[in-house]
């Protein structure tokens, strides 16, 4: 249990580890045994997770016998002396019973006899099945209390499976086709080279003429002994389908149910034979199933056939759960609710018995593991739900009105009758007799002529007598002389009997001895051919699991190495576009170096160019400061002129200024109307390059810069400004300028009109202008600046001392800087 977590559930009894087979099949299964020999239905279900002993419980082992085989030996040790003949009960095809005479009986018996049959014969008392043998020690043997000893009953059994929701008969004998392959023990098809596998025939559920469920056309075998009835069920346990999951490694992938059906038929008036009316025989059955384990999915990882198996096992168990909850909510708030029944074909076999035709029991198989915790709390759940449901009981019915103890006291006449016979003695043999007389006349003397014709004849009369005495003499001397010999020959045949008997005696002790040890040994080869037959099996089995599992992992073998080769492929086509990404990246960064390089280069011509610049300019002003004062009058010191744009400069000279020569100086005006109200959004990609050319729009501290199109930064905006810069054709960086107007959209949105482009270039220097031109600067009013103030000598210095280090402008843009 997990820690801190305490569950209570109550259960009408509770069985520890140590509980042996035979105290649960006294406090379980013998009810219900009692109550089918009384002709009333029971049900026992055996529930819980997979691997929890529900199998163990129902079927047991060598040693110890679980439900199934101490129900057969007790329904078998109470009605064995009352069972009928072969074949005189016999089941029809619609869930009743016929009743057949003693005549047509035989005549079925011997045609049975004549073909292969299902079950084999029953076994002596004397040889018992020795796996079955084990099973139940004699001691326990149980019997029930009350049986009619004035019926006749016979014992039918049956074994389905419900796989998948389909039902199917574990009895059936299809005839032997050796193209159509077969289930074999594993519970998997046996498949012959390229064929598919065509699958058993399922059945059908249908209603007899009383409203009771039944699986139609199912296989019921008549037996007549426990071992019997044992022997058929483990040849139905054989095709049931089991597979190895993660949780068992051979779990149940089926509800398996063996139904056992009494048939009680009454004796008539007489109490020798049964009575000739169907509709006297009274049908109780008992249900042993054993269900197949709740399991999560995940916890399995099934997959394919395994998963769908698992599903529809789920569907069941939840379809029995949801009855059980409709009959409970039915009788706790007094409902008409109708139960899905329907649903799963568990329930609607067992529909009945939910409805009142029976009693059901439920044992509730439990794990102590850890990792089925949430699983068992579910089954221990439902199992103390299904306590508080009520199913009514059905009242008994009387099978007929004939006297009791009918079979009691017919046994009773004949064992009298018998006595009397023997103490009259048997009937006297009167041809031994005859034969004796007949020799005594012949060897006695023949009697004279007895005619007397005279009175005093007195010879006739005394010659009669002397023969007749004669005759006695003799019979007497006979009658010793064979009473001797008879005696003689009466003691010798005694004495030889004796020698006889008293050698057969001793033969027989002999054959005894022989027999006794002939039947230990062969008690110990079935006993061992048995157990070599189940070793066997379970190999046989454990090599199809592993057949499957080799099968399974070579096809997960097989789909891994595809998916290797496709993620193989995969990288190879991989690597092929990340060379060809890095060449084209390469390629670009190249380009970009490149452009970088020639960008650097220009700037750093820019700079030497300036500092030539500047030496120049000095040079030059060193050079007119040594010209000899005769030449030209030195000029005033000249004075720096002010940073204000108002400020007037001092005269250089007081000598007049030349004229120009070339065109005047526009005026300073703004190149554009950024610098304006306006709110500015100043697009600049990442990648742009800042050049520090003279003329630079003035967006003012209110422009919004982005690198990428943003719909916030145009919804407050009215200008918008997008930088472009590319290589023109002389190899140099021109940066465009794209300006445009941002107005809104009849849909609420923001759009951009582009109205202008300004362009603004780079240019190597193709040579500096040494020309030097003298003026005499502005008016005396104060107006603008001519050209000549560029070209006068003084100013081009005062221009160049005053320019900033590292100034990027370039050769070609000496004409658009500003006057200090």
């Amino acid at each position: 249990m997990c820690p801190g977590i305490r569950q209570t559930y109550s259960f009408k009894k509770v069985f520890c580890i140590k509980t042996s087979q035979m105290e649960l099949f006294q406090d379980v299964a013998k009810p219900l045994v009692d109550d089918l020999i009384h002709s009333k239905n029971g049900l026992l279900f055996t529930y819980g997770v997979t691997g929890s002993g529900k199998t163990f419980t129902m079927t047991g082992s060598p040693g110890q016998g679980g439900l199934l085989p101490r129900s057969l030996d007790m329904i078998f040790n109470s009605v064995g002396p009352y069972q009928a003949k072969r074949f005189v009960l016999k089941t029809d095809d619609k869930n009743g019973m016929e009743v057949q005479n003693q005549v047509d009986a035989l005549l079925e018996r011997q045609k049975r006899e004549n073909q292969p049959t299902v079950v084999p014969k029953t076994p002596s008392r004397q040889r018992l099945d020795p796996e079955f043998a084990d099973m139940i020690n004699p001691e326990e043997a149980c019997r029930a209390d009350g049986v009619d000893e004035d019926s006749s009953y016979s014992v039918f059994v049956s074994y389905i499976e419900i796989y998948n929701n389909y039902i199917y008969d574990l009895l059936e004998e299809a005839p032997y086709d050796p193209i159509k392959p077969k289930w074999n023990g594993g519970g998997t098809p046996q498949r012959q080279p390229n064929q598919e596998f065509i699958p058993p025939q399922s059945k059908l559920l249908r209603e007899d003429q009383n409203h009771n469920m039944y699986v139609a056309g199912c296989t019921e075998v008549e037996v007549k002994s426990t071992e019997e009835a044992f022997e058929v069920f483990w040849r139905g346990q054989k095709k049931r389908r089991i597979a190895n999951t993660q949780l068992n490694r051979e779990s149940s992938r089926s509800h398996s149910v063996f139904i056992i059906k009494l048939a009680q038929a009454p004796l008539d008036a007489d109490g020798d034979n049964i009575l000739q009316d169907k509709n006297q025989v009274n049908v109780s059955q008992l249900c042993l199933v054993d269900l197949a384990g709740s399991e999560r999915t995940s916890r399995t990882r099934a997959e394919g056939n395994r998963l769908r198996e698992a599903g529809n096992i789920n569907q069941s168990l939840m379809t029995l759960r949801t009855c059980i909850e409709v009959l409970r909510e039915n009788q706790m708030c007094g409902t008409n609710k109708m139960v899905p029944y329907r649903d799963s074909k568990v329930t609607h076999l067992f529909k009945n018995y939910f409805d009142g035709e029976g009693k059901v029991r439920m044992v509730v198989c439990v794990n102590p593991k850890a990792d089925d915790y949430e699983e068992t709390m579910l089954v221990m759940r439902f199992a103390e739900m299904t306590q508080e449901v009520e199913v009514a009981r059905p009242v008994d019915r009387p099978i007929c009105g004939l006297a009791a103890g009918r079979r009691q006291k017919n046994q009773a006449f004949k064992d009298e009758l018998s006595r009397r016979l023997e103490e009259r003695g048997g009937p006297v043999n009167t041809e031994s007799t005859q034969s004796v007389m007949h020799q005594l006349l012949q060897n006695l003397p023949p009697l004279p002529a007895s005619e007397i014709t005279d009175p005093h004849d007195d010879v006739t009369l005394p010659r009669l007598i002397e023969v007749l005495e004669k005759r006695h003499k003799i019979r007497q001397m006979m009658t010793q002389e064979y009473n001797r010999s008879m005696l003689q020959e009466l003691d010798s045949s005694l004495v030889s009997k004796e020698n006889l008997i008293q050698d057969q005696r001793g033969q027989l002790g002999e054959k005894d001895k022989t027999l006794h040890s002939q039947k230990t040994e062969i008690d110990r080869l079935e006993k061992k051919s048995k157990m070599l037959e189940y070793k066997i099996e379970i190999l046989q089995k454990t090599t199809n699991i592993y057949e499957d599992d080799k099968r399974t992992l070579q096809q997960e073998l097989e789909s891994r190495e595809q998916r290797l080769q496709r993620e193989q492929t995969e990288k190879r086509r991989m690597e092929q576009r990340m060379q060809g990404m890095v060449q084209d990246t390469k390629h670009k960064w190249e380009k970009e170096c490149e452009r970088r390089v020639c960008a650097k280069q220009l700037e750093m011509q820019n700079k030497l160019w300036v500092k030539d610049e500047k030496l120049k300019q000095l040079k030059a002003i060193v050079t007119e400061s040594k010209t000899p004062s005769d030449q030209r009058p030195a000029p005033d010191k000249p004075q720096r002129p002010s940073r204000e744009r108002d400020r007037v400069p001092a005269k250089r000279s007081a000598s007049p200024s030349p004229v120009p020569t070339g065109p005047p100086v526009r005026a300073v005006h703004r190149r554009s109307h950024s610098a304006g109200g306006e709110r500015w959004v100043d697009h600049k990609p990442s990648s742009n390059v800042e050049l520090d050319t003279v003329m630079q729009p003035i967006l003012g501290s209110n422009a919004i810069k982005v690198s990428a199109p943003s719909e916030k930064a145009l919804a407050k905006c009215d200008k918008y400004m997008l930088t472009h810069q590319d290589v023109a054709s002389d190899g140099e960086i021109q940066t465009k300028l794209i300006k445009g107007e941002v107005f809104k959209t009849r849909g609420g949105g923001q759009a951009v009109q582009f109205t202008d482009i300004e362009t603004l270039r780079q240019e190597l220097p193709t040579g500096p202008s040494r020309k030097r031109r003298s003026s005499e600067g502005n008016t005396a009013q104060g107006g603008d600046r001519m050209e000549g103030d560029w070209t006068d000598v003084e100013t081009r210095c005062s221009m160049a001392v005053e320019m900033r280090a590292g100034s990027n402008l370039g050769p070609g843009y000496q004409h658009h800087g500003h006057q200090k």
